[in-house]
Formats: structure tokens, C-alpha cells, sequence
């Protein structure tokens, strides 16, 4: 891949790739409300000196970026949200909606416009680059968090149904979650097309991600009798079921009720990590 060009901004370089900008109203839900409702990002956002948000990669509008400020207030009635873009018009349109100092928009990408954020939320942002500049990505955004800081890093499909994101603080990923509305599955492993960048390319027997998606689908499947009570139903049996299988099933049936299945990321972390390539941010 052609090495991604360096832009000049203001007082900070912006660093990446222009996304394809497409948003929906509510695209994000599921995401904003595992992070609001998960301890160790709660908590980590509640116990900030600065309890300062970054969306990176909004898109062309700024929707989802205003939803997850709105959200996030149940946990840190004070947080602040800066929403960061590359392309120009689409600060714009951010500006147009902006709240100073609570939530506000600006030009930037991977170096963070020089903000050290406490929580950063990057999603469909990685899909366009190769696994390899996905985790020098990774790096770059990690290094720039404020002390105990998170990122979370992942994909979702138009109207947020499917979703699976990691994870990180600046040690290296911690967990890998998998978000969806069961209804919308006819298995597990149609989520497969949403894996992260650092994963999709590692659906292939062999590797740990294969193998849980290959293993949940077998839950799936054997909780059918679950059926008749419907998807959340039977999602939730599938999961209980993986659990009882061996599998380090992370929180309890209140959340998988909500669609999602939090696992460690040594449980899916590829058999081995790219390096590094050229070109990187």
C-alpha cells in the first residue's frame, strides 16, 4: 500500500487516511453503551483528571459523536468530546453543531491533533489500511493517551447490527468484544465480515479468532431448542454455553441479554503479530 500522506494542520501534522464518511443516527449505540456500561472504562473516565473524550473519524456528519457525548455524561457528567476529522467540510459540520468547551470539532487523525485523551473511540477507521499499519496504528493513538487512558478500536456494519472492536490501553490490547442484534444473524459468524483489521484476515483455521467464531457458531447451533424464545434468548445460551466449553467468557448474562460476548484478547490474538511495515502512521 502506498504510503499515506502526510498533511500538514495546524500546530500538530494530521496523520491517516480520509474514510469513506458514511454515518447513521445511532450507528455507534452499541458501543457507546458498553463503554458506559463496563467498569474499566467507566471507571477510567470517572477518575480522570481531564476526563477528555476523542471520536477519531466521525465521518461526514457528526451524529454519532453528539450521541456519544450524550451517553457518556451518565458516567462523567463533565466530560468534555472532541470529535476529529482530516477532511475539512466535515469539520465543518461539526462546527456547526459544536457545545465549547463540552463537546467541540477539529482537523486531526492519528497523532490526536495533540490531545491526550482519557478515552478515544476509532471506529471503521482502520478498515482501509493493511494489518500491519493497523498495529503501527494502534501504537501511535496508544502512545498518545493521557496516564491509564483506553482506546477503542473496531468495525461495525451501516446501521450498527454487527459490530466487534478491541480494547487497548498503552500496555497492548486487553479484550476483544463481539456486539450485535441476534435477530440479525442467521449465525455467529456472519460477524466475521466486521472483524477488526488486526483480525479479518485471521478467520482461517488455524488461528484463535477462527476458532471462536467456529466454536460459537457450534453453541449456536445446539441452542436451538432456545429458539422459540427468541434470538436474545438463544444468543444468551450460546454464550453461557462457549463458557461452560473452556472459553475465558468475560461479564454475565446481563450483558450478553444485550447482544455481546467480551472475551480476553489473548483468545483471539493472531498465532503471529504482523511487524510493522513501511509507510505506517
Amino acid at each position: 500500500m502506498a504510503r499515506a500522506p502526510r498533511l500538514a494542520a495546524g500546530r500538530a501534522r494530521a496523520l491517516g487516511l480520509p474514510t469513506r464518511g458514511t454515518t447513521n443516527p445511532n450507528r455507534l449505540r452499541r458501543v457507546d453503551r458498553w463503554m458506559a456500561g463496563t467498569p474499566r472504562v467507566a471507571d477510567a473516565l470517572r477518575a480522570a483528571a481531564d476526563p477528555l473524550v476523542v471520536d477519531l473519524g466521525y465521518g461526514a456528519s457528526p451524529v454519532t459523536t453528539v450521541e456519544m457525548a450524550q451517553r457518556l455524561r451518565a458516567v462523567r457528567p463533565d466530560v468534555r468530546v472532541l470529535g476529529l476529522e482530516l477532511d475539512a467540510e466535515r469539520v465543518a459540520a461539526g462546527e456547526a453543531v459544536a457545545d465549547p468547551p463540552r463537546l467541540e470539532f477539529r482537523r486531526g487523525g492519528f497523532e490526536l491533533a495533540g490531545r491526550r485523551p482519557v478515552l478515544l473511540r476509532a471506529f471503521n477507521v482502520l478498515r482501509q489500511y493493511t494489518e500491519e499499519q493497523a498495529v503501527q496504528a494502534w501504537s501511535t493513538m496508544t502512545a498518545r493517551l493521557a496516564p491509564g487512558g483506553l482506546l477503542v478500536e473496531g468495525t461495525c456494519d451501516e446501521i450498527g447490527r454487527r459490530n466487534c472492536w478491541v480494547t487497548l490501553s498503552a500496555d497492548g490490547p486487553l479484550t476483544f468484544t463481539l456486539a450485535c442484534l441476534p435477530a440479525d444473524l442467521e449465525t455467529p459468524g456472519d460477524l466475521a465480515e466486521r472483524l477488526p483489521k488486526t483480525l479479518i484476515h485471521r478467520n482461517v483455521p488455524g488461528e484463535r479468532v477462527h476458532a471462536l467464531l467456529s466454536e460459537l457458531d457450534a453453541c449456536w447451533a445446539a441452542a436451538a431448542p432456545f429458539a422459540p424464545f427468541g434470538p436474545r434468548a438463544r444468543w444468551v445460551e450460546a454464550v453461557g454455553a462457549l463458557r461452560e466449553r473452556g472459553w475465558p467468557v468475560l461479564d454475565g448474562r446481563r450483558r450478553w441479554r444485550l447482544g455481546e460476548l467480551t472475551l480476553p484478547w489473548e483468545s483471539v490474538a493472531p498465532a503471529e503479530a504482523p511487524a510493522a511495515g513501511p509507510g505506517t502512521p
